[in-house]
């Protein structure tokens, strides 16, 4: 099967590089920049593509390639850093640009290329640089520019070496998809033969091959990364899978009764499925916790604490899974990345943790990925497209410290909220919508009386990869029901608002 090769120098969208070339239905994976050179040489790998990445190639502690990976006769395609690294390994130079670019920006084709076939010759891509380059390596020709970036894309074709200083791979580059397609099968030559089937026949052998007769712990959510994650498993080792649900008090309103109450249907799941009521001991931690850091750091050593518990009864059980899916790991800063946020789910199990290991088959792949293996696994639509509901839960959607008065404000306001929402019939519906509950309290009246309540948050996303997200503009009929509701029937509310802001610079959630 032929195989493009992304490797990561630190870049937020290394992985979404691979999705996009998944989506062409070529198998893709993220290694990072110090692979040897033996490993890279496998004749099923087509071509390369360089990642972006924070740093400056120009400063001695930057991550740099083995440039023998240039004559080893393969495409490679640079992107933002990986442009620059390209032209700097090769004789070119790299300086810091007297203007930087951020977001949408204009480019002009200039020279006619592979890379750019049928593309527009002026068209948006974004952009996010503060270095760019101001001397080509020799045999290397310009191919696009803009305004304040003389080399936006420049190439050697000879050797089928390509870069571009903007980003191919985000939405927001309009001819992107085309241009990662031409690398992909008019420079590469690749083949489309990957597909999800594929890849769950590699997972489910992977599994196997790990786990062996072994009994296997599944954290099940009852959200789509676990539930998949946990029909994966039981096709690999059937009955020796243990879903166990832990109810940490920080579930949306009727959440735990339905989660229960699905799975332990026998009639749709055969699974050993196991629920646990620890609300009391994961309150009791969070309790005058304001740091959202800290809550998740709590919140992924309580879930550690009450698998372990769980393993005590079933002694057999040596591997923990998880639902773990890309976006979890990049924003926890694995790997060279920056971190933004930690997950409860990321980073391996402690060391005094008696597990021979832990088991994540989905943690290369994005939402909508997982939602495609979903449906290929058989789940039904209404879990496969359930909302999106974080593992720490509520813990995340309440700014400061939380109390049983502020779950109830956040479940009874969620709850409204999403009953308006499916009471209107938005076609297509956002791809994440909730509310949660500000630390902000403020005047307001109520029955002819001051009252000095909470604000709760609305908040409603577009996204395909839950990278970036735009906000949804939800019609303000809607949006005033639902406000009316709120302020009426739930108590300690006086106030209601919409969170517009896109993903960056915020994130998803509110912590």
């Amino acid at each position: 099967m032929d195989r493009i090769i992304v490797l990561d120098f630190g870049g937020q969208y290394n992985q979404l590089i691979a999705r996009r070339v998944r989506d062409a239905h070529v198998y893709s994976e993220v290694l990072p920049f110090s692979t040897p050179l033996e490993k890279l040489s496998d004749p099923s790998i087509k071509g390369f593509i360089f990642t972006g990445g924070p740093n400056s190639v120009y400063v001695a502690s930057s991550p740099h390639i083995d440039k023998s990976v240039f004559s080893l006769g393969k495409p490679i395609l640079g992107i933002c850093y990986g442009a620059q690294l390209m032209a700097y390994e090769l004789g070119g130079e790299v300086k810091s640009c007297e203007k930087s670019e951020y977001g949408k920006i204009e480019v002009q084709v200039n020279h006619e290329s592979v890379l750019f076939h049928d593309v527009k010759p002026r068209s948006v891509v974004f952009m996010s640089h503060n270095d760019q380059v101001s001397r080509l390596p020799e045999g290397f020709v310009n191919t696009s520019s803009s305004e304040n970036c003389h080399n936006a894309s420049f190439e050697c074709p000879e050797r089928n070496l390509y870069a571009t200083q903007f980003h191919p791979e985000v939405i927001h580059t309009e001819e992107g998809k085309k241009i990662l397609d031409n690398f992909i099968y008019k420079v590469c030559g690749c083949a489309p033969s990957w597909r999800s089937d594929s890849f769950i026949d590699e997972k489910i052998k992977e599994i196997r091959n790990r786990v062996g007769d072994k009994k296997v712990i599944c954290a099940l959510s009852g959200g789509v990364d676990s539930s998949v994650t946990a029909a994966l498993l039981e096709k690999a080792i059937g009955k020796n899978l243990y879903c166990v649900f832990v109810n940490h008090g920080l579930l949306r309103k009727g959440e735990a009764e339905a989660v229960t109450s699905y799975f332990s249907d026998k009639k749709r799941f055969s699974l050993n499925f196991i629920s646990v009521d620890k609300s009391e001991m994961f309150l009791s931690r969070l309790e005058g916790v304001v740091d959202p850091e800290s809550k998740r750091k709590i919140i992924g050593k309580a879930f550690i604490d009450s698998f372990v518990e769980e393993r005590k009864k079933i002694p057999e059980a040596r591997y923990l899974a998880q639902g773990t899916i890309y976006p979890d790991r990049i924003e926890s800063g694995l790997g060279i990345s920056a971190k933004i946020k930690s997950h409860h789910n990321v980073g391996g199990l402690p060391k005094d943790i008696d597990f021979d290991g832990i088991v994540e088959p989905l943690n290369d792949l994005f939402k909508d990925e997982v939602r495609e293996v979903g449906v290929k696994l058989g789940l039904p639509d209404e879990l496969v497209y359930r909302q999106p509901f974080p593992g720490p839960g509520l813990a995340i959607r309440i700014v400061g410290e939380i109390t049983k008065e502020k779950i109830e404000i956040v479940q009874e306001a969620d709850s409204i909220f999403r009953e308006e929402i499916a009471k209107y019939g938005l076609d297509p519906k956002p791809s994440q919508y909730f509310a949660a509950l500000s630390n902000m309290r403020s005047v307001g009246v109520k029955g002819d009386s001051r009252s000095y309540d909470y604000a709760v948050v609305l908040r409603a996303v577009s996204t395909d990869d839950f990278m970036t997200a735009k906000p949804v503009a939800l019609p303000y009929d809607l949006l005033s029901i639902v406000s009316d509701r709120i302020v009426n029937e739930v108590k300690g509310v006086n106030r209601v608002l919409y969170d517009f802001t896109s993903k960056p610079p915020s994130t998803i959630e509110l912590e």
